[in-house]
């Protein structure tokens, strides 16, 4: 989750360079593509209309291709009118970007479905747990898709994101999904001397995302209990995933891509210390993990939500020839040459440039196919929150036979809540040794 609230990326735009980045499948004819040449305006509609949603909105408006928002979507009214003010608030001098009319603003649990049929391309950026369902109508229905990670919260999930995968390569259409670390100067140049062999191979790593944490929502008056939960979602399970999977997911995915596979295992340890109150749901405070890769590399991943505590949001590997630490843009030899230093002062906005590659891919014919690599590097959040929840070894095959399925199905507002709090207001917290994730 991006937590800086403010909206105003859009300067980005103008420095942002379209050259580089991303994960590109294949180009296709011009013939082939409905919107080459970049003549026609794309219609976008946002479903999710949050903080990130609400920048991934404005970031798509100011690509240099011709985009009008035309459908909106959310589970509350509130949210959806606030997204809108502020949007718009983006544009003062150009209405034309924002076409949203009282009938293209939808509420409710089936929302997704009204926006999304009124669009050429779709933001979907509601609570991970709805992703999958969301990102398969897209793709059922045709659309280029911009989704934000992680893109599911249980195994099922993962399988029906991999399904559609496939079938948007068969249709051919554009998916970025929001790990836009792929889509950042700093690390594809880093990257690329990675591939060029100057840390060598990786034999080792540590990733972190440690933080005081993230908002909490209170309680309020009269609210149900799905509906508290859909307005503290950061803390159920079904609907986060934990901030193993919607934080440290950037990480993990920096250590996948770096070693270009996937974690055969994974083990590690984890609980509350610190944000342990009924205000913080069921999730844990604190995660390690190590992940066990195919060439027998061992990458330790910690995450943590303790206030007070030492701050880091990094990766580091270790290679046989060398050092590669992204908190300094730097690749370092055994005997302490700087091999390598990135400036990335002048660096464009990753979060802008994702929607410049997208925008224009649409526009002249190619496709890229971000989907696969976000279903697996959530699968492999998902293999580190199942061994710190149950204190078991979890590897990759067992984790993909899970049909234990965390999201209700056809789910309204009144849906009893997946879990429910005990008599004292507190949630089923996950232990150790007991907790079954298979």
């Amino acid at each position: 989750m991006n937590t800086d609230s403010s909206f105003s990326r859009r300067k980005f735009c103008k420095t942002t360079a379209l050259a580089g980045g991303g994960i590109l499948a294949s180009t296709l004819p011009a013939n082939l593509s409905a919107y080459a040449g970049g003549s026609d305006t794309l219609k976008l509609a946002l479903v999710g209309c949050g903080g990130r949603g609400t920048g991934a909105a404005i970031q798509a408006l100011s690509t240099e291709v011709p985009v009008q928002l035309v459908a909106m979507a959310d589970a509350f009214q509130d949210r959806l009118d606030s997204s809108l003010e502020n949007i718009k608030k983006e544009f003062p001098d150009d209405k034309s970007k924002i076409k949203v009319s009282e009938k293209n603003r939808f509420t409710g649990f089936e929302a997704y479905k009204a926006a999304i049929d009124q669009a050429d391309v779709v933001i979907l950026t509601t609570p991970p747990g709805f992703r999958p369902i969301h990102f398969e109508y897209a793709v059922a229905t045709g659309k280029h898709i911009f989704m934000e990670k992680p893109v599911a919260t249980d195994i099922p999930g993962i399988r029906k994101v991999l399904k559609a995968a496939k079938i948007a390569k068969e249709k051919k259409l554009n998916v970025v999904v929001g790990l836009q670390r792929h889509y950042q100067t700093s690390y594809l140049n880093i990257y690329q001397k990675l591939q060029d062999g100057m840390a060598g191979n990786i034999t080792a790593g540590q990733v972190y995302w440690n933080s005081p944490g993230v908002w909490v929502k209170e309680r309020q008056a009269g609210q149900s209990e799905i509906e508290y939960q859909m307005r503290n979602w950061y803390y159920f399970v079904w609907l986060c995933g934990d901030h193993i999977l919607e934080q440290h997911i950037h990480n993990i995915d920096v250590a996948n891509w770096f070693l270009g596979a996937y974690p055969v295992s994974a083990q590690g340890m984890g609980g509350r210390e610190v944000r342990t109150g009924d205000r913080f749901g069921e999730i844990f405070d604190h995660h390690f993990v190590e992940f066990v890769y195919p060439s027998g590399a061992v990458i330790s991943s910690q995450c943590r939500h303790q206030p007070g505590c030492m701050n880091r949001v990094t990766e580091v590997f270790q290679g046989t020839k060398g050092t590669i630490d992204m908190s300094a843009n730097s690749i370092t030899s055994w005997d302490g040459q700087e091999l390598y230093k990135h400036n990335a002062r002048k660096d464009a906005n990753p979060y802008q440039v994702e929607h410049d590659h997208l925008f224009a891919s649409i526009r002249d014919g190619g496709v890229i196919s971000d989907a696969e690599n976000g279903a697996q590097t959530t699968l492999t959040a998902i293999m580190g929150r199942m061994a710190t929840y149950s204190g078991q070894v979890i590897t990759r095959e067992e984790a993909m036979k899970s049909d234990i399925s965390l999201v209700p199905e056809n789910i309204t507002w009144e849906t009893q809540a997946p879990v429910l709090p005990d008599a004292k207001g507190l949630y089923p917290i996950a232990i150790p040794g007991k907790t079954k994730v298979l």
